[in-house]
């Protein structure tokens, strides 16, 4: 059972295996071929003492299913390289926190991935880990990176590309200069871990949000200076010195909480959900022992989109999902509704908002459609789902 089809299996079934069933069988799987493949190659170790203490632990089984496939990863990468060659990082531990995003938000993680575009984007993503993990759970992906300032030159990500056999895109792009992605539209954008390392922060937020649908998000912030003076109660960016942070000449701006959330805001998004991690109480730009980061989750105010929370609805007592749209730009739009495929009711006309709709039911169907204000142009649409119980 490959991880796309157990994905499918969760989705609907009628054989009775549960999310979780499916999970622990695949991950019983890929750790037996990770022990064949490690008696062809040399051993992985990642010291979980390296880990930082954080809410990771989550037991959830998509992050069960991530450490494994690290582990697995870890198995071919050292087969074929030695281990400094390798970006020295998990870039798989966080993928707990952002479950934890979705969860706050009440989104599924397939259903935000597999939107209108069928395509997603890991930005900065070192050997591209997560990026084929990604692809693994039957998603479309590029990886994009700068291949002069990243670990290895992207040599990494395009050893393990070959060795899984990945039809992931590798795409090399500076966003410290004024990048374009092609016309490129996305689903979803990882953006983890990247945003300190950007000259220009801003430009590259507002970039997004005219190309993605949501964002994962994550970056340093601080609560005060190294000196102690506060700074979490201001919207403030610190500009590090080029030795200052860990040694290294590429980090750049260290946002406070409230500096995180205006940018967020003035570059095109909105905020659906927020966590920190790390030292939260008094962390500072710079200092290791002192680290703490945000993790968001991001939805463009920019793309033309219509979206519903919970989806699916839960199918007992609260049958009441959020329903929220936005046209992307100035003009005016009208959402409708279509129940079980019938004649199309009007829900709702501005150019953006919310509105619950209270009255979804176990077994029908429920497809909502954002159009212009003459009703004449489709602009994006959202079927809503009911769980299973």
């Amino acid at each position: 059972m490959t991880l796309k089809q157990l994905l499918a299996v969760g989705h609907g079934n009628a054989s009775g295996t549960t999310l979780s069933e499916a999970f622990r069988y695949f991950s019983d799987s890929l750790a037996r071929a990770a022990s064949k493949q490690a008696q062809r190659g040399a051993a992985a170790f990642v010291d979980p003492k390296r880990q930082r203490k954080t809410c990771e632990r989550t037991k959830s089984p998509l992050r069960q299913v991530a450490m494994t496939t690290e582990r697995n990863f870890w198995e071919i990468k050292l087969a074929h390289r030695p281990k400094p060659f390798w970006y020295p990082y998990q870039t798989l531990r966080n993928v707990g926190v952002l479950e934890q995003l979705l969860t706050g938000a009440g989104l599924d993680f397939l259903q935000l991935c597999q939107g209108p575009h069928r395509k997603i984007a890991d930005i900065g993503g070192a050997d591209g880990d997560l990026a084929f993990l990604l692809e693994q759970m039957g998603l479309s992906v590029d990886l994009i990176d700068n291949e002069p300032t990243n670990f290895n030159q992207l040599q990494g990500a395009r050893i393990l590309k070959e060795a899984l056999h990945s039809n992931v895109m590798i795409r090399t792009v500076d966003l410290d200069s004024q990048f374009t992605l092609s016309g490129e539209k996305y689903d979803a954008i990882f953006l983890l871990g990247i945003l300190y390392h950007l000259k220009n922060p801003f430009f590259v937020l507002e970039k997004l949000a005219a190309i993605t649908r949501y964002c994962f998000l994550s970056t340093r912030i601080a609560r005060q200076t190294d000196n102690g003076q506060q700074i979490s109660q201001g919207p403030i960016a610190y500009l590090l010195g080029p030795q200052e942070c860990n040694n290294d000449s590429t980090n750049f701006w260290i946002f406070s909480e409230e500096g995180l959330k205006r940018l967020i805001n003035r570059t095109g998004w909105d905020l659906l959900s927020y966590l920190s991690i790390g030292v939260t109480a008094n962390s500072t730009p710079a200092d290791p022992e002192q680290d703490e980061r945000a993790f968001c989750l991001l939805r463009s105010k920019m793309v033309p989109m219509v979206t519903a929370s919970p989806n699916p609805v839960p199918a007992s007592k609260n049958t009441t999902t959020m329903i929220s749209w936005n046209t992307g730009n100035a003009a005016a739009g009208k959402v409708y509704v279509s129940i079980d495929n019938r004649e199309e009711l009007l829900f709702a006309a501005s150019r953006q908002g919310s509105a619950p709709a209270n009255w979804v039911r176990p077994g029908r169907t429920y497809e909502f459609r954002l159009y212009d204000s003459d009703h004449t142009r489709l602009l994006d649409k959202v079927a809503v789902a009911t769980a299973t119980e």
